[in-house]
Order: C-alpha cells, then sequence, then structure tokens
C-alpha cells in the first residue's frame, strides 16, 4: 500500500504545483496550455467543462456549432491579472527547458535560415523567369511541363480561363518588371524594359478581361515607369539614356482601349470584357463581378494623375460610387455579381473571396495613394459590415474560449450562411487588416490559412470548413498567403519547381500537376517571398513609403498623386448618397497598441489557439 501512496502523493503534488504556477502567473482562462504544463485539452472539451449550452445569437455564435446549431456562453473567469513586472517579459520564457512544439518551431528564425530562404526565392524567380525567355517569350506564359509558351486559345474564343488573361502582349515580361528591381538586378530590367518598348503593342485582336489587363499589365507598366523615373532612386539609378516615357505612353495607349467598357451602360459599371482592336463585343454579357468592376480604381487613379487626364479617374470612381450605392440596407454588404443595366444582384454572396475581395483592398489602398477621404469612409463602412455579419467565433483572437475567427460566406441581405467554404483568395485578407490596423484578427485568420497550407502544402481553391477538405482542389500557385505572411513577418512558404518552371498543382492532395504557371507567380509569389527575408531591401531602407497593388506591383505613396489638375468629380454621383452613420469608429477594430504587452515578446498566436487551428483543419 506504500507504494500507492507515494503515487497519489506525487500526483496531488505535481496537480498543486500547476494551480499555484497557474494563480501566480494569472493564465486563467487565456493559457497557452502547451506552454509548461503540455495538457493535451481542446477548446472544445473545455466548453463543455465550462459552459452551459444556451440559445444561438447570429453574429456571436461559434461558426463550428452553427450547422449543428449549438452555442455556448463564456463564463466570467476568477484568475489573478499578471503583474506589470511580468509583463515586461515573456513568459514563454520562463520555462525554457519546457517549451512546447509551437514555441520550439516558432518562436526564433535564424539569420542564416533567413538568408538561405532568402536565396531559395531568388532561385525560385530566377528558375521560371529565365525559362520563360528562353522557351516562351514572346507569348503571353510558360507551360513549366512540355517547356512551350502558351498565347490566348484562338480556336475556343469561349476559353475565358485563357483568354480572359492573356492578349497576345508578353503578359508575363511585363508583369515581372518591378520584381526584377526588388531583387536588384537592375540590368536585366532595364533590358526588360527595353524589350517591351520594341515588341509590346495593344492593336491586338483579342478579347480580355478589363479587370486582369488592368492589374496585370496596365499596373506593372505605371509601377516600372514610376520606378524608372523616380528621383529618389531607392534601387539605385534606374534609368537609362534614351527613355522618353515610353512605358506610360504605353499604358495610357492600354487605358484608353479599355474605356470602351464603361460606354452604354445604364450604371455605370463597366463591361468585364473587351476587344483590344473593336471595344465591347455584340455578344458581351451584361453581369459582372464586384472586384472586377470595383478595382480598377488605383491604377485608373495613378495614370489620370500622372498625365493630367481626369476621364480615366472618374470611369473608375464612377462604378466603385455605383455598386457602393447597390449594397444591402439591412446589412450594409455587397453582392458578388451584378447586372451593369439593371442593377440587380445576380449573386448575392458576400464574402471576402473570388468576385470581391479586391473591392475592399482598393477602397483602402485608394484612400492611401489620393487621401480621398470618401474612399476611407466607404472602406470603413464596409469592414464594420464584414466584421458584423462575416465574421464568426470568439470575440478576440489571443483572449477567451470558443472557435477561432473565420470569415464566412452569407447572404448579402439577410446575413445568413450560404455555404460552408472558403476559397484560397479570401488569404489575402489578413495582409488588408494589417494596413488598417487591426494586427489581432489579422494574426488568428493567418493562422488558420497556414495550418491549411501546412496539412496540404499548398491552398487549395477552395475549402470545406465544416468538413475539413477541399472542395476545389488545385491551387495555381497564388500568392494572396504569402502577400499576408510577408506583412505580417511571421512564417515562410516553400514551394517546388517541375522541369523548366513552375506548374500549377492539379491538385492538392495527390499533388498531380497542371502544365500552366501563371504571372502572378513571378509577379507575386516569388517578389513576396523575397521580401519576406530581404530585411535590407530598399523597400524596407527607403525614406519613401510604398504600396502593393492588388497584383504585387510597388508603387510609391507621392504627394504627385494627391494632387488634381482638374476640379471635383461631380457631386450627384457621390457615393455617400445614403444616409450613413454618424460615427465612423470601427468598434472591431484594434491597433497594434490594442496588443497586450506580454503578446509582443511571444508567439503572436498562443499556442493553445495555434494547436486548435491546426485540428479544427484535420492536421491532427
Amino acid at each position: 500500500m506504500q507504494w500507492r501512496s507515494i503515487v497519489v502523493g506525487l500526483v496531488v503534488l505535481r496537480l498543486s504545483v500547476s494551480c499555484v504556477l497557474w494563480l501566480a502567473f494569472g493564465l486563467g482562462s487565456n493559457v497557452s496550455w502547451g506552454f509548461n504544463f503540455h495538457l493535451s485539452f481542446n477548446l472544445h472539451k473545455l466548453d463543455l467543462l465550462f459552459r452551459e449550452e444556451k440559445g444561438t445569437d447570429q453574429r456571436n455564435n461559434a461558426w463550428s456549432q452553427r450547422i449543428q446549431g449549438h452555442t455556448y456562453e463564456e463564463t466570467a473567469s476568477t484568475c489573478a491579472k499578471v503583474g506589470d513586472e511580468s509583463l515586461k517579459r515573456s513568459y514563454l520564457n520562463l520555462f525554457d527547458g519546457n517549451k512546447d512544439e509551437y514555441v520550439r518551431r516558432y518562436s526564433s528564425f535564424p539569420d542564416t535560415l533567413k538568408v538561405k530562404m532568402k536565396d531559395m526565392a531568388k532561385e525560385m524567380f530566377y528558375f521560371g523567369y529565365d525559362n520563360y525567355m528562353k522557351y516562351a517569350f514572346p507569348e503571353d506564359e510558360l507551360n513549366p511541363i512540355d517547356c512551350e509558351g502558351r498565347g490566348p486559345d484562338v480556336l475556343n474564343p469561349s476559353n475565358i480561363n485563357i483568354n480572359d488573361v492573356l492578349g497576345n502582349y508578353s503578359l508575363t515580361l511585363i508583369d515581372t518588371l518591378d520584381t526584377l528591381l526588388v531583387l536588384g538586378n537592375v540590368t536585366e530590367f532595364q533590358r526588360a524594359v527595353k524589350l517591351v518598348i520594341d515588341t509590346v503593342s495593344f492593336d491586338k485582336d483579342s478579347t480580355v478581361q478589363v479587370f486582369e489587363a488592368n492589374i496585370r499589365i496596365l499596373g506593372s507598366l505605371i509601377s516600372a515607369h514610376i520606378l524608372l523615373t523616380d528621383p529618389k532612386h531607392p534601387f539605385g539609378e534606374v534609368g537609362f539614356e534614351g527613355y522618353d516615357n515610353e512605358l506610360l505612353h504605353l499604358a495610357h495607349d492600354l487605358a484608353v482601349r479599355l474605356l470602351p467598357a464603361f460606354e452604354n451602360t445604364s450604371t455605370g459599371i463597366p463591361y468585364p470584357r473587351v476587344n483590344l482592336k473593336t471595344g465591347v463585343p455584340l455578344d458581351s454579357i451584361n453581369e459582372t463581378c464586384t472586384a472586377g468592376a470595383g478595382s480598377l480604381l488605383v491604377e485608373f487613379g495613378i495614370l489620370s494623375r500622372l498625365i493630367g487626364d481626369s476621364t480615366f479617374e472618374w470611369v473608375a470612381r464612377r462604378a466603385v460610387r455605383a455598386l457602393w450605392n447597390l449594397r444591402s440596407n439591412e446589412t450594409g454588404l455587397l453582392g458578388n455579381v451584378v447586372n451593369i443595366q439593371t442593377g440587380q444582384w445576380v449573386g448575392k454572396q458576400s464574402g471576402l473571396g473570388a468576385g470581391m475581395d479586391s473591392f475592399y483592398e482598393y477602397l483602402l489602398k485608394s484612400y492611401i495613394l489620393f487621401g480621398e477621404k470618401e474612399d476611407y469612409k466607404m472602406f470603413q463602412a464596409a469592414y464594420e459590415s464584414i466584421q458584423n455579419h462575416l465574421r464568426r467565433g470568439r470575440e478576440s483572437c489571443n483572449e477567451g474560449e470558443g472557435d477561432p475567427p473565420l470569415y464566412v460566406n452569407v447572404n448579402m441581405f439577410s446575413g445568413e450562411i450560404m455555404n460552408t467554404w472558403i476559397d484560397s483568395l479570401q488569404a489575402f485578407f489578413p495582409g488588408l487588416q494589417v494596413l488598417n490596423g487591426d494586427v489581432d484578427n489579422a494574426i488568428c485568420l493567418h493562422a488558420f490559412y497556414y495550418a491549411i497550407w501546412k496539412r496540404f502544402g499548398a491552398l487549395p481553391e477552395r475549402y470545406n470548413w465544416q468538413l475539413q477538405a477541399p472542395d476545389v482542389l488545385f491551387y495555381p500557385l497564388r500568392p494572396e498567403l504569402v502577400e499576408s505572411t510577408y506583412l505580417l513577418y511571421q512564417v515562410s512558404i516553400i514551394m517546388r519547381y517541375y522541369v523548366c518552371g513552375y506548374a500549377t498543382l492539379h491538385h492538392v492532395v495527390d499533388k498531380s500537376k497542371e502544365d500552366r504557371m501563371e504571372s502572378f507567380f513571378l509577379s507575386e509569389t516569388c517578389k513576396y517571398l523575397y521580401l519576406l527575408f530581404d530585411e535590407d531591401n530598399p523597400l524596407h531602407k527607403s525614406d519613401n513609403k510604398y504600396i502593393f497593388t492588388t497584383e504585387g506591383h510597388v508603387v510609391p505613396i507621392d504627394k504627385r498623386f494627391r494632387e488634381k489638375q482638374w476640379n471635383e468629380f461631380p457631386c450627384e454621383e457621390g457615393a455617400l448618397t445614403k444616409a450613413e452613420p454618424n460615427n465612423w469608429a470601427l468598434n472591431n477594430t484594434s491597433n497594434c497598441n490594442r496588443i497586450p504587452e506580454e503578446r509582443r515578446y511571444a508567439l503572436p498566436l498562443k499556442s493553445v489557439y495555434m494547436r486548435q487551428i491546426d485540428h479544427m483543419v484535420g492536421l491532427f
């Protein structure tokens, strides 16, 4: 019996020590469970232990229980508060010899590894770029498996997956120009610019999507022109003798060819496609997505302010205002597909992914660039509606109990969940939250997408959060998660290359490949990866401030873009024609100063919540 007494005594002693430490450090319900005690509870079990089942509330209900109709109410914490002294250092360092797996894995990133990762990102870029130039140029894209070029599908005009993007204008070369500068290759940048000037023409019988031509081609030409002529020379002397604003002239020519999309539309919302020679096709549809029609303002606005012609900014701003005035009176949300003639919503889904993503992004970035208060007011109101109607899960990312925050797809009028999937384009949103100062929410949402990446080694195009499985299995080397990662400076993502370039993953589980390397892989994915590890890059060291377009093109925040050479746009088409709330302050946003001091010395997301998210996506 003596040995039984000893065992019981040891168990009681362990529990006593655990309770003392629990109370001494005031961890309470916010404990990072694994950092010392290595307890293996998950939060769903804690919900069952510490909560009572209550009635549902649509906005605050735990999203993982919504489908089953369950929700829990958080109980008040009775734990002691952390003392002031303990705030000055990370509690993760108190038990260095017994750190949990998340602390060991993520709490440090050696400089040697950072250099290695930077070199790998550069190698990735040049592997794709050099092989594009060798096997594909002057065509639009590289087929990395067959090692040949790809242009528009002239035999099948209805193949919009290809023809919306490829216009027979050396897309990948143009889209890559500023990435060459970011990687410090001035010589190749100058050579590429001269190639574009000498070989590219937009006088082509190509029907392209206005949105894609704007963000990939127009945005890159403008960015490269600005960097070529920037008197501050952030990348050194990149200009060359004989340059006479040819890139700006090309940008202007392309924008003029896109203008017919804004004609003969009763709402001011543009047609989705134009033929670069003949204008809007006779068989053009009258439906377009919110992002496609409402994400032209950055590029069109910069062009207008560079050349002193208000036309381009005016049509882009008119489209944004028209979309904004169609939002729901009940929720403040917009749908994802609209009829440009009637103004009726064809697609009533409101979310953060495909069809809507860059609309929100450009409201904020337009304000940052142009300083127009109207843009920021629209963004504030949109963000508040998103937080009120799309966000599910616990109130705080790093505190409390309940499911992690997640942004779901809802009906724009009722706010009811429409489906249980999210798409990979939504991974841009943590980066936008960083720009908006909502760092806490950005950390939590980023961790969710990173957990999906860890499980599959890529982001499936659609992921069903209820079934914990992909709905759409391919991954076309998208940059959105890398972009958000870059803005959060936390984790890295590395992809594999194939044959003579980087191939789209056709299936994220069996890793079968598709013979396509889209231009945004070099324009965005490699760029953000490289910048993530290159702390000495001129973009980080320059006194000037920069912003990235939705295609990842570098644009300086320049006072030139806040000066107009024309009067205000007609007020009768103003965006704020509906009654607006008097208080524009966002109750749901935070800023860097809102993050508790002890969290600034620890992992961005507590281990208990990282483990919870990993479990949620089926990692264990």
